[in-house]
C-alpha cells in the first residue's frame, strides 16, 4: 500500500481536517510525508499527491474502509440509500437507557472492522475462525459486515455535509432498533379517543376514577357503536398509562379532578421574589392565622368555652420580622385596626409604606379601604372624608391578594414554621385544621381538659406565644435571609440595622379616634336612634330632621360622638331616659326634658333676634374692646417632643379647633373678671 497515492483533498477527508489544515501540515514537515506531483489533465499547476502509508492510522482505517467499492462518492450512492433508524436517533438518549448494549456493540464493531480490514489470504477461512471467536455463524459475520459497510457510507456522507465525524454509526448499527412507543397497533384512532375522553372527564376526574370504571364505560361505549373486536383492559392499562407519562397530561388530570383553583396552588409555575431592595418596612404582609390547638376563653355572657385562638399578625418582607401580633377568637376589621395600631406605635414596628393584604372582608371592607369591596383596586386618590382606614394612618398603598391564591402571600410559609416550631408543643393540639391530611388529625378530649382546668387561658397563651417569637424565632438564624446574601441573618437584626422606611406617625388620640366605628344617623326631635336606644344632647335640637356622623367605641356604647357634614363634633350623645306615662314617669326626668326644652327655646329666640338686628345694631353691639386686643394669642399647649404627622381628618381638626376656641374662651373670660374687679374697687373708692 505504500505506493499508492491520493490527492491532499482526499487525503484532508480521510484525516478529519480540512484542505488548508492538511496542507499546512506537510508545508511544515515535508520529510514525514511521501509525496511526489503530477500533471493535471487540463494544464496548469502540477498536482501534489501523498502516500497513504504516511498518513495517520486513523486515516489509513477510512481509506481502506472507502476502498471496498470504487472511490468514495460511489460508497455513498451504492450503501447509503434507505435511511437507517440509528441516522436520526439521539445518542445520549439512547446511550442512556442502553448502556450495556451500546458498549458491547462497540467492542463488536472494532472486530468486525478487523475483519472489513482483513487483506490476507484464504479470507473464507479467515471468516469462519473470526465468527467463532465472536461465538456466531459466518452468515451473521457476513450481515454484521454489510451493517458496517452501510454505517461507514451514511458516516462518509454526512461528514461530507457538515465536516462532523459520526463514527458511532458503526456500533449504533449493530444494536437492535429501538421498540417504537406509543404505537398500540391494536387501538384504532377512534378508540384511543375514546378512552382519552372518558380519562380525562371532568366528572369522571373528580370522582377519582379507576382504570376499572373505565374500561367498564368503554365496553358500554363499544357495544353502543357496534364494535366487534376492541382491546383487553391490560391494552386499555398500557395505553393509560403510556399518556399519563407524556409531558403535560398528569398536569391536566390534576385540572381536571382538582379544578382550576388547586391546579393554580399545586401545578402552576411559581417565581421567587427578592426583598434585598427593600427597606425595612417598606412592603408589609398581613394575614390571620388560626392555631392547631385549644385553649380556654371566657364569652361575655361570662360561659367558658374551649376556641382555637386566631392570630392576627404582619411581616416585614425585608427582614421577616413579626409586628403587629393579636390574638382573638374571631377576628374583625375592628381586631385587624387593633394589630394595625400595635404595628405603628410598638416596638419593633413603624408606618409602612405598602401593605399587602388578604382578600378577605376583613381587610377589604368599606371601614379600611374607603371604597366598596367589589371594587379591587385600592384607590388612594380619593378625598379625606371618605378614605379607609389604611390610609388614615398613612399608608401610602395597599395591595390585595387574588381570591385562593395564598403563594403571594409569604406570610403563609411563616405560619408553616408556627405550626411545626409552636403549636406542636401543646397538649390541646389536634391537627390541622383543613384536614388536607387526615393521617395528621390528632384525637383529644377537649371537654375534659377544659372541665379539668387543663386549657392554657387566652392571656396565658399569648404569653407564651410573645415569648417563642421575641426569644426563638426573631432571634435565630433565618434560611431565606441566609440564602438572600444578607448581612443579618436573623429577623430581629435585620430588622433594626438595615436601611428602614421612616414615617412619622399620626398623635395617638387621633389613632385612638379611628379605632371608634362610624356611621351616619338622622336626627330626630327626640334625639338619635341607634342600636334599640335612644341618644340626645341639647346640641342635638339645632340639627333635627339632618343627618349626621356617628362614632362610638365598641367598648361603650352608652355615648356617641356626633359629627356635622363638614367635620366639626357637635356634641356626644348620651343615652336617655325614655319618659314613661302619667304616674310613671320620673320627676326628675320630666324636669330634666323640660328644663331641655326651655334651653333649646331660649338658644332658638337668641338665634331668632341675632338674625333679625339691624346692620347699625350690630356693628355697634360688636364693637372690639380693649380686653379683647390684649389677650395674648400666641400661648400654645405643651407638646410632646416627638414628631408626628398632622392628620388631614376634618373631624379631628375640628375637634382640635373646638378643644382650642375653649382654651382661648375661658382665658378671655378671666382676664375679663379680673379688669371688671378692678374698676369696681376704683369706683368705690372715688365715692368714697
Amino acid at each position: 500500500m505504500s505506493d499508492i497515492f491520493i490527492t491532499l483533498e482526499e487525503a484532508a477527508a480521510f484525516e478529519g481536517v480540512g484542505y488548508e489544515a492538511m496542507k499546512k501540515r506537510v508545508q511544515r514537515s515535508p520529510k514525514e510525508y511521501n509525496l511526489k506531483t503530477q500533471a493535471r489533465e487540463g494544464g496548469g499547476k502540477d498536482q501534489v499527491l501523498i502516500s497513504v502509508s504516511s498518513l495517520s492510522a486513523k486515516a489509513r482505517k477510512a481509506y481502506r474502509a472507502a476502498q471496498k467499492v470504487d472511490g468514495r462518492d460511489v460508497i455513498i450512492d451504492q450503501r447509503a440509500k434507505a435511511t437507517p433508524w440509528y441516522v436520526e436517533a439521539d445518542l445520549n438518549h439512547y446511550i442512556e437507557g442502553n448502556k450495556k448494549r451500546f458498549y458491547e456493540a462497540v467492542e463488536l464493531a472494532a472486530r468486525v472492522q478487523d475483519f472489513i480490514d482483513y487483506a490476507g489470504p484464504d479470507r473464507t477461512g479467515y471468516a469462519e475462525r473470526h465468527a467463532l471467536g465472536l461465538g456466531i455463524s459466518p452468515q451473521t459475520l457476513y450481515r454484521y459486515m454489510q451493517n458496517v459497510l452501510e454505517a461507514n457510507a451514511w458516516a462518509l456522507k454526512l461528514e461530507k455535509e457538515d465536516g462532523q465525524s459520526r463514527e458511532y454509526f458503526r456500533a449504533l448499527a449493530l444494536c437492535r432498533k429501538p421498540k417504537e412507543s406509543g404505537t398500540f397497533p391494536s387501538l384504532t384512532p377512534e378508540q384511543k379517543a375514546l378512552i382519552e375522553n372518558i380519562w380525562f372527564d371532568k366528572r369522571f376526574a373528580a370522582n377519582l376514577g379507576t382504570m376499572e370504571m373505565l374500561y367498564e364505560r368503554f365496553e358500554e361505549e363499544a357495544e353502543r357503536r357496534g364494535w366487534e373486536e376492541y382491546p383487553s383492559v391490560k391494552t386499555v392499562s398500557r395505553y393509560i398509562k403510556y399518556i399519563m407519562e407524556t409531558p403535560g397530561a398528569a398536569s391536566a388530570r390534576y385540572l381536571a379532578a382538582n379544578g382550576t383553583r388547586e391546579w393554580k396552588n399545586k401545578m402552576m409555575v411559581k417565581a421567587r421574589r427578592d426583598a434585598t431592595s427593600l427597606e425595612v418596612m417598606e412592603y408589609v404582609v398581613g394575614d390571620e392565622h388560626t392555631f392547631d390547638f385549644w385553649v380556654q376563653w371566657t364569652a361575655p355572657n361570662g360561659k367558658v368555652k374551649a376556641v382555637r385562638p386566631k392570630l392576627v399578625a404582619w411581616l416585614d418582607m425585608r427582614s421577616r420580622c413579626i409586628v403587629g401580633d393579636v390574638a382573638c377568637v374571631n377576628a374583625n376589621s375592628d381586631t385587624l385596626k387593633e394589630s394595625l395600631v400595635k404595628m405603628i406605635y410598638s416596638t419593633p414596628g413603624g408606618v409602612p409604606k405598602m401593605l399587602h393584604v388578604d382578600n378577605g372582608k376583613d381587610y377589604t371592607g368599606k371601614s379600611m379601604t374607603g371604597q366598596k369591596r367589589s371594587e379591587r383596586k385600592i384607590d388612594f386618590t380619593f378625598d379625606a372624608e371618605t378614605k379607609g382606614f389604611y390610609e388614615s394612618i398613612g399608608i401610602q398603598e395597599v395591595g390585595r391578594s387574588l381570591p385562593f391564591q395564598p403563594w403571594d402571600k409569604p406570610i403563609e410559609r411563616f405560619f408553616g414554621t408556627v405550626c411545626q416550631k409552636f403549636s406542636k408543643w401543646f397538649e390541646s393540639y389536634t391537627g390541622t385544621l383543613t384536614g388536607s391530611k387526615t393521617y395528621a388529625k390528632r384525637k383529644k378530649d377537649i371537654d375534659g381538659m377544659l372541665e379539668r382546668g387543663e386549657l392554657l387561658t387566652m392571656e396565658e397563651f399569648f404569653d407564651l406565644w410573645t415569648k417563642w417569637k421575641d426569644e426563638k424565632y426573631h432571634t435565630r438564624k433565618h434560611r431565606g435571609l441566609v440564602d438572600a446574601g444578607e448581612k443579618w441573618i436573623t429577623p430581629i437584626e435585620l430588622f433594626e440595622n438595615a436601611p428602614r422606611y421612616d414615617r412619622a406617625a399620626p398623635p395617638r388620640e387621633y389613632a385612638a379616634m379611628l379605632l371608634m366605628r362610624a356611621d351616619k344617623a338622622r336626627v330626630y326631635n327626640y334625639g338619635i336612634n341607634k342600636f334599640g336606644t335612644v341618644y340626645s344632647d341639647s346640641e342635638l335640637g339645632k340639627y333635627i330632621g339632618q343627618t349626621v356622623g356617628i362614632k362610638w367605641d365598641i367598648d361603650d356604647v352608652t355615648r356617641l360622638y356626633v359629627y356635622a357634614s363638614d367635620g366639626h363634633k357637635i356634641c356626644e350623645a348620651v343615652s336617655a331616659e325614655v319618659l314613661a306615662f302619667g304616674s310613671h314617669c320620673s320627676q326628675a326626668a320630666l324636669e330634666k326634658h323640660m328644663k331641655a326644652q326651655k334651653r333649646q327655646k331660649r338658644e332658638a329666640e337668641e338665634l331668632y333676634r341675632d338674625f333679625t338686628t339691624p346692620y347699625e345694631l350690630r356693628v355697634e353691639q360688636g364693637r372690639p374692646t380693649d380686653a379683647v386686643g390684649k389677650l395674648d394669642l400666641t400661648i400654645k399647649a405643651a407638646r410632646e417632643p416627638k414628631v408626628v404627622a398632622l392628620p388631614d381628618d376634618k373631624e379631628y381638626r375640628a375637634e382640635a379647633a373646638t378643644a382650642s376656641k375653649k382654651k382661648r374662651s375661658s382665658a378671655g373670660d378671666e382676664f375679663l373678671g379680673a379688669k371688671a374687679d378692678s374698676a369696681l374697687s376704683r369706683i368705690r373708692a372715688v365715692n368714697e
